[in-house]
């Protein structure tokens, strides 16, 4: 276990920061004129577009290279799923000031796949300049 997490550690921190600032009361900040309608999806998209790129980052240093399975990417898929659905789960029954919905489901799995998508690009990139 040691072994996995040694180089998933800047995934680990960014995955507490997700957690933190998806379950703080925003007060009168969420009410701000500086947030348009929909910051709050594109803000999921983003948090979580960055917590998969940095767990193939993570991976990539532990492999020694840019190869993956096709149950890699499911897997890391349903990771992203099933903490995009914890936060959803603790926003509905413990942090009730914040709002659950299943589009901010949905956006976070749009940023992990926008993530794969990404990754798959950019290691094809990589691969093919060798």
């Amino acid at each position: 276990m040691q072994k996995l997490l040694k180089y998933q550690w800047l995934t680990l921190l960014w995955a507490l920061f997700i957690l933190i600032i998806c379950c703080v009361s925003l007060g009168k900040a969420g009410e701000s004129h500086l947030f348009f309608k929909g910051f709050d999806k594109l803000t999921h998209t983003g948090l979580f577009f960055v917590l998969t790129v940095l767990t193939f980052y993570g991976l990539i240093r532990k492999q020694g290279h840019f190869k993956f399975s096709a149950a890699v990417f499911i897997s890391i898929i349903l990771i992203m799923f099933l903490f995009g659905g914890l936060i959803e789960v603790l926003q509905l029954k413990v942090f009730t000031y914040r709002s659950a919905e299943w589009a901010d489901l949905f956006c976070d799995l749009l940023g992990s796949l926008m993530a794969i998508f990404s990754v798959l690009v950019t290691t094809y990139a990589v691969s093919k300049s060798k």
